[in-house]
């Protein structure tokens, strides 16, 4: 059987790093949590990796915005080997903090194949405040990203202070056009919110909530699919396990998360 081993970063203030671990390990993956110093170091190799991990939390306190020394700090040291292993054909995922540090890399949107120019940035939420809910996101099905292939809608928690995605109107344009955005923040039944608080919980342009890169193998987002590994997770769960009560029907506590399903696309796209 094929193992697919996934790099998840520690370190600095980066604070998701177990329960993405145990994300990747449910959905089929050899998760190794592995702190940012050993791997600049090289104690450890990026090419024994299919998946790399950049998670969520306040990566040095988010000091001078947030993802930004991180994105120093990795690029610095290795941006060569970042881009190798891109090109190679693996997997890069970042999520919330992550989300922002690849955006600061340059490694998203990558217009054009270029990896190292940064273009868009995640700033301070409109509403002037921390977001911590709940929020549904609509799913781009012409989108390439491997992740999110064969889901539709999914309920998915933010927790960030800095989630608002920006971009000049004519890159917006563009990454709209390359089906490049991924996630949008919408309504419960999938319905766009145009831009409505809460739903949209930072202001972000277009309610975009993730974006990939040309090949969909580089995906990042703000909200955290790791903290959805069990259905009791959703801040809803007693009201849906009795509206499936009362019309007959069982709870799907055996069944994967969507959450934990966006992590398995990518295990099983590597396995194939």
């Amino acid at each position: 059987m094929i193992s697919i081993n996934a790099l998840v970063l520690t370190g600095f203030g980066l604070n998701c790093d177990y329960e993405t671990a145990y994300a990747l390990e449910l959905a089929g993956a050899k998760p190794h949590r592995i702190h940012i110093n050993t791997l600049i170091q090289e104690t450890v190799n990026l090419d024994q990796f299919q998946i790399l991990v950049f998670g969520g939390g306040f990566s040095w306190a988010d000091d001078h915005g947030a993802g930004v020394i991180q994105a120093v700090r990795m690029r610095t040291n290795l941006g060569e080997k970042l881009l190798k292993f891109v090109h190679k054909g693996n997997l890069v995922i970042g999520i919330c903090n992550g989300f922002q540090t690849l955006v600061n890399l340059g490694l998203l949107p990558a217009i054009d194949g270029d990896y190292q120019k940064r273009s868009v940035a995640l700033i301070n939420n409109d509403c002037g405040n921390f977001r911590d809910q709940w929020v549904t996101l609509a799913v781009n099905a012409k989108s390439p990203c491997i992740y999110t292939r064969d889901i539709k809608t999914i309920d998915l928690p933010v927790r960030h202070g800095e989630g608002k995605f920006w971009a000049e109107p004519e890159l917006i344009r563009q990454i709209e056009f390359n089906e490049q955005v991924v996630l949008r923040y919408a309504f419960t039944d999938g319905s766009p919110v145009n831009s409505k608080f809460p739903y949209n919980p930072n202001g972000s342009v277009g309610d975009i909530a993730g974006i990939c890169d040309p090949t969909g193998r580089v995906f990042g987002l703000m909200p955290h699919p790791e903290a959805y590994n069990h259905w009791t997770n959703h801040s809803d769960w007693t009201l849906a396990k009795e509206l499936l009560k009362r019309s007959q029907r069982p709870y799907p506590s055996h069944m994967l998360t969507p959450g934990i399903q966006l992590f398995k696309n990518a295990v099983t796209y590597l396995k194939k």
